[in-house]
């Protein structure tokens, strides 16, 4: 039964409000919204709709809805979870309170994986419109260096430079404080927004209805399937929860941070994705990793492209920016329980953050996304993200019958019908990934098994407690 300890929750709450961690409490409601959207438009939105349109066709306007849904259904179970226990760690620290330490240790080192290729993958796709900006201006970088190997046909790539040399950039805008970091992120956020919104200004004049006919032309196995991969899209939300013991008032402004940035960014989403399918035949996205720009360029506006092309650039710096800080939050919450080394829970005495762990991580996942290629990275991501939002489901509706007393500032609706509903959503979607995500996935599990056995279980606090 030790395998299934839980952590006192009184007790977490505690300590997270005492200030003892070191981490300062920076953060109000507006940061936690543009913190959400900065981590969920990004690569989604302006690289994976070209794969989805080829794979759904029109119909990727529904793609991006029955993914929406599924991660509403888990956002609310986040959010309750986040006005309970305001406490880093995000879906681990929910899951070791309720399902037990085992549990916990899983889901922890599925996040890791998980925030880890959302990193990799976005700086891939930071790369390719980077790469597309410079063209313009008549620059471009030795073939050699443009891509990961065997990333583009018929092109002899080794090392993505751009991508790797953002995620070190990143790596030292999150080591050297949040407070910072936020205020960059709420300025770039907001020039992204403007963005998006002048696709949706200048592109819905060139729409051509034709171009939805036939509107489900792969049926809806290839609907499920483009939504599959592209709840890639809405990943991020769940990172707020990870701020919790740096927010100012976690119980009534984290809900808000998670909830609202989801809704806009579906709405966004659903908008971007049935322009750009009704200016170009879905056909014509093959190959293409810039497809929004793409879309003005194809209805002749190259100044309106050129703005997408910066606009995406530094739409996909604040998912970076937002993921890497959530990964570094769980990586430090799991090594203040004794799962991980203590070093990486040390917090820097000038900068307070976890110093060491964000260095680390910035350094494995830049190498990451310079050698592997995004589709892979995408769907790795997917897989890791399905099985977190299946556990904090399941964690809310045992929450609410081991601990019915506890004050909760937010209360997710339908327990537990709508909690079921999401587990239902998610493990749908997850049947839709490729055999080799799910082979890829069960590798890093078995290593994360010996990792607890070997390491984790036997430096755990609350065993020695």
């Amino acid at each position: 039964m030790s395998l299934f300890r839980t952590k006192n929750i009184d007790a977490m709450v505690a300590v997270s409000q005492s200030g003892v961690s070191g981490l300062k409490k920076a953060l109000g409601p507006t940061d936690l919204v543009l913190m959400g959207i900065g981590a969920i438009i990004g690569t989604g939105i302006f690289v994976l709709t070209g794969t989805g349109a080829l794979t759904a066709g029109p119909a990727l306007t529904l793609s991006f809805v029955i993914a929406a849904i599924a991660c509403g259904l888990s956002a609310l179970a986040y959010a309750e979870f986040a006005s309970s226990i305001p406490v880093s760690g995000s879906i681990y620290t929910y899951s070791y309170a309720t399902l037990g330490e085992l549990v916990a240790w899983i889901i922890g080192w599925d996040l890791m994986l998980e925030y880890g290729l959302a990193t990799s993958a976005v700086s891939v796709g930071w790369s390719g419109y980077f790469q597309s900006l410079i063209h313009g201006f008549g620059i471009d970088l030795p073939t050699i260096l443009t891509a990961a190997p065997g990333a583009v046909p018929g092109k002899h790539t080794l090392f993505n430079l751009p991508a790797f040399l953002i995620m070190m950039a990143i790596t030292t805008l999150v080591s050297i404080g949040v407070a910072g970091f936020a205020r960059l992120n709420n300025i770039m956020v907001a020039i992204k927004i403007g963005v998006v919104l002048l696709f949706i200004v200048v592109g819905v004049g060139y729409v051509k209805p034709a171009n939805w006919t036939p509107f489900m032309p792969f049926g809806f196995h290839g609907m499920f399937n483009a939504a599959a991969l592209l709840f890639f899209a809405f990943i991020g939300f769940d990172a707020v929860s990870s701020a919790a013991e740096e927010v100012k008032n976690p119980k009534r402004d984290l809900p808000i941070g998670i909830i609202g940035s989801l809704a806009v960014c579906t709405i966004l989403y659903v908008a971007v994705s049935a322009i750009m399918t009704g200016i170009v035949p879905y056909q014509q996205f093959a190959g293409v990793d810039h497809p929004v720009s793409l879309a003005l360029q194809y209805a002749g506006q190259n100044w309106v492209a050129g703005f997408i092309d910066l606009g995406a650039i530094l739409g996909m710096t604040t998912v970076i920016l937002v993921m890497m800080y959530g990964q570094t939050r769980v990586i430090f919450a799991m090594s203040r329980d004794g799962l991980l080394p203590a070093k990486l829970a040390k917090v820097h005495p000038r900068f307070a953050t976890p110093f060491i762990t964000t260095w680390v991580v910035g350094i494995v996942f830049g190498i990451i996304a310079a050698l592997i290629p995004l589709n892979i990275l995408a769907e790795l991501i997917n897989i890791g993200t399905l099985t977190a939002f299946s556990l904090v489901s399941v964690a809310v509706i045992v929450l609410r019958k081991t601990r019915p007393e506890l004050h909760r500032a937010f209360r997710c609706p339908g327990v537990p019908f709508l909690p079921l509903l999401g587990i239902a959503f998610c493990l749908f979607l997850m049947s839709n990934l490729q055999a080799i995500t799910w082979q890829a996935f069960g590798i890093w599990l078995l290593i994360g098994f010996v990792v607890y056995f070997g390491y984790s279980r036997r430096h755990s606090k609350l065993a020695q407690r």
